[in-house]
């Protein structure tokens, strides 16, 4: 009672109260709930900064997440510029579930809808991670062309369900006013941060709109550069092997190699779909959010408030930073994939009528005239259900061509800008250079026309009126001379030297003999790598042998194995042949780092003392043991040679090579020297690996003709790569006269074997 008297009388001198019991009593009530009310505030603001702790290491979970998608588009940028592909394929940004979780994590600001931010930094922070998804957005698009459907519906589902989401999360805040209508400046009306968020919002659902038509593209562009590249497969190859019979080997393989690099280039799935209109309207958004945010962030420079008062603290500068990093490198490469208009021939011949759609582009809306046309297998055909169901989904699928059309009308409108642009500056730079400069650029060009005529026959693109430029017919050709160039570059000497002391095939013949019993119950086949190793196992052990002789003949072995591997891969494809390489790869690893076989040393200070016959025997001795081992275990039964352990093949081979060698000296009553066995052992490994060698040519074609056309550019990258590091092999195998086998058996070793033993 004293302490509501005192604040009266404080408050209001001049004012006299008369209280009744029941009213002193209600205004101590009062009083006391007052001071708990303080009392509470009190204790959350003392309990406020540990409470938002967490939200700090937040905000650096969400810098880094960004920074991972800036890495990842600065990779995509970084390899198109270094590769010449100013389309900017996608190779390490791609739209997966993992991306959409990073990008999720990304844009935990504009989905957050209950931490204060009000000021300036924080508001640039929560809106400018919207530019920062327009941008991502832009990016992602061209990953889009080598996903299988699946993949595809899964994904753009995905994205389209976040992007939903997150323009749902943004209106709310709109509405409660936590994107405010504040301003940097007290006399912008209406606030500028609230309509860059209306326009960021546009953008977003058009970018989703973009996507989903592309995505509708997809299947149908797939098929038709598919039909396309068989087709040119075809013709291209009937037409022309009658007139290359008397080219070299080697220009054979290079002018194969080269119109399969333009087949694949020009026919890249990513290639073809950044060439669209769709590409280069979502070049054209990213172009308009990065100028929108520039202003934004100048607004902050000049008005703005650096310190962050949100429970974000200063992590959110950490985010912006980031980001603005991220929306500038990233608008780089949808950026100037809207120029990829100037790779084709007709894109000054642009008109209305491709505007609004024309006959051969019937590919936007194919996908779904597909689907209108097929049943609903839900229901029985006749009763009013189906009927009903199939005139709903016709009249949705109706609406989903009509608004297709729209959107690729929409993006061709759009797509003009950046032509307006090259208009623009070819009359710019038209009006400034002199003539001296046109004339070289015409000499140039028309000397390009002469070197890249034969090619353009090879061309494959979706748009049969569309053809490519000289210059970029030049550009893709010039990057495939310097793959090879680069390649060529790297030749292996030590294998070149080893292949030069073959002279016949020989040694392919008697690295093994039919006099010698075989242990197994079932005879294994050869393959060319793992005699090749075993021989080199028997030389490294011999301790009379020079040490330079024998690191040189282990690194051309080294070297060699690359294209044993590669062949047997390519034309050994049987289960049985697998098995033996894996067998090959383990016993090659063991002998490279451990100087051993089966466990067994291979080095030469071991075996001093003892005769190279000694050493043989007792490789040969230690081989039947391991193998009649397996064989007591296993009671002698039959068993598949697929199925047999990788120590009992190397083993076996171990054994019968090694009784070959000793039989073949005594058989000829020769003594076993050093010098004299490493001379017939080293040859034997040469003329192994020339006669394997003498497939990759095969190897180089069948993998310009992967079938797959997702591994497509990959296997043909790999064909001419191969080509680079074998052209001196190539053409030094062109001087020796090989065996007139048929093609299709010249990829085994045992088919080798028994053609030389006819007489």
């Amino acid at each position: 009672m004293g302490l509501c008297s005192d604040f009266f009388c404080r408050s209001s001198p001049n004012l006299l109260v008369n209280l009744t019991n029941q009213n002193s009593s209600s205004l101590l009530g009062m009083c006391a709930e007052i001071v708990a009310v303080e009392s509470l505030d009190e204790y959350i603001s003392e309990n406020e900064d540990k409470y938002n702790e967490p939200m700090v290491l937040i905000g650096f979970y969400i810098s880094i997440a960004s920074l991972f998608c800036v890495l990842a588009m600065a990779l995509d940028l970084l390899y198109g510029f270094r590769n010449g592909k100013f389309w900017f394929p996608s190779k390490c940004f791609s739209l997966n579930a993992a991306s959409i979780t990073v990008i999720a994590v990304a844009m935990k600001l504009p989905l957050d809808l209950s931490s204060s931010m009000g000021r300036v930094i924080d508001q640039v922070a929560k809106v400018g991670s919207l530019t920062f998804m327009c941008t991502m957005m832009s990016n992602l698009m061209p990953s889009l062309a080598y996903m299988g459907n699946k993949s595809l519906i899964a994904n753009v589902i995905g994205l389209s369900i976040f992007i939903i989401t997150l323009i749902v999360n943004i209106c709310i805040q709109l509405s409660t006013h936590v994107i405010n209508s504040n301003d940097f400046h007290p006399f912008h009306k209406p606030s500028y941060m609230v309509v860059a968020t209306y326009i960021y919002m546009s953008m977003l659902l058009f970018l989703l709109m973009i996507f989903i038509s592309f995505a509708i593209t997809i299947p149908t562009s797939k098929e038709i550069l598919e039909l396309k590249y068989q087709a040119m497969s075809k013709t291209t190859m009937n037409n022309q092997h009658q007139q290359e019979n008397l080219i070299p080997l080697s220009e054979k393989l290079t002018r194969l190699v080269k119109r399969r690099w333009i087949m694949v280039e020009t026919g890249n799935l990513q290639f073809v779909m950044v060439s669209n209109p769709l590409s280069s309207a979502s070049g054209v958004i990213c172009a308009i959010s990065m100028v929108v945010y520039i202003y934004m962030v100048r607004q902050l420079m000049l008005y703005g408030d650096f310190l962050a008062y949100s429970v974000y603290k200063k992590s959110t500068i950490f985010i912006v930073v980031t980001q603005s990093i991220g929306i500038v490198v990233g608008s780089i490469a949808p950026i100037l994939r809207c120029f990829t208009v100037l790779s084709f021939k007709s894109c000054a011949n642009q008109n209305w009528k491709h505007v609004m759609g024309s006959e051969e582009e019937k590919y936007w809306t194919q996908k779904l005239c597909e689907w209108k046309v097929r049943r609903i297998s839900v229901l029985p055909s006749g009763c009013r259900s189906s009927v009903l169901l199939h005139n709903l989904k016709n009249h949705i699928l109706s609406f989903c061509i009509g608004f297709q059309e729209v959107i690729v009308g929409s993006c061709k409108i759009i797509a003009l800008v950046p032509m307006v642009v090259i208009i623009f500056v070819v009359y710019f730079s038209y009006y400034f250079k002199s003539t001296r400069i046109k004339l070289i650029t015409r000499s140039t060009a028309s000397s390009n026309e002469e070197t890249n005529e034969d090619l353009s026959s090879f061309v494959m693109l979706l748009n049969d009126n569309m053809r490519l430029t000289q210059k970029t017919m030049k550009g893709i050709s010039d990057s495939m001379n310097r793959l090879i160039q680069s390649a060529a570059k790297k030749q292996h000497r030590n294998l070149l030297m080893l292949l030069e002391t073959s002279v016949t095939f020989e040694g392919v013949e008697t690295f093994d003999t039919d006099q010698i019993p075989s242990l197994l119950c079932v005879e294994l086949v050869n393959g060319w790598s793992l005699p090749i190793i075993i021989l080199t196992c028997i030389v490294v052990a011999i301790p009379g042998i020079s040490k330079d002789k024998v690191n040189n003949l282990s690194k051309s072995v080294g070297e060699g194995l690359l294209y044993t591997h590669l062949v047997e891969e390519s034309l050994n494809r049987e289960y049985v042949y697998v098995t033996i390489r894996r067998a090959t790869m383990t016993l090659w690893h063991e002998v490279e780092d451990k100087c051993k076989w089966l466990e067994t040393t291979l080095e030469s200070s071991a075996y001093e003392g003892k005769t190279p016959t000694d050493i043989i025997k007792s490789f040969a001795c230690k081989a039947e043991e391991i193998v009649n081992e397996f064989n007591t275990s296993n009671h002698r039964k039959l068993v598949e040679k697929e199925n047999l352990p990788p120590k009992v093949i190397i083993a076996n081979s171990m054994y019968r090579i090694s009784q070959t060698i000793i039989h073949t000296y005594e058989s000829n009553n020769l003594e076993i020297t050093e010098d004299e066995l490493f001379t017939r052992l080293s040859g034997m490994i040469a003329d192994i690996l020339v006669a394997c060698l003498t497939n990759i040519p095969r190897v180089i074609t069948m993998r310009c003709h992967e079938s797959t056309i997702e591994k497509r550019e990959a296997s043909v990258l790999a064909a001419i790569d191969l080509l680079g590091h074998t052209t001196k092999i190539i053409k030094r195998l062109e001087t020796r006269e090989l065996p007139n086998m048929d093609p299709d058996k010249m990829g085994f070793i045992d088919e080798w074997r028994l053609h030389l033993k006819q007489p």
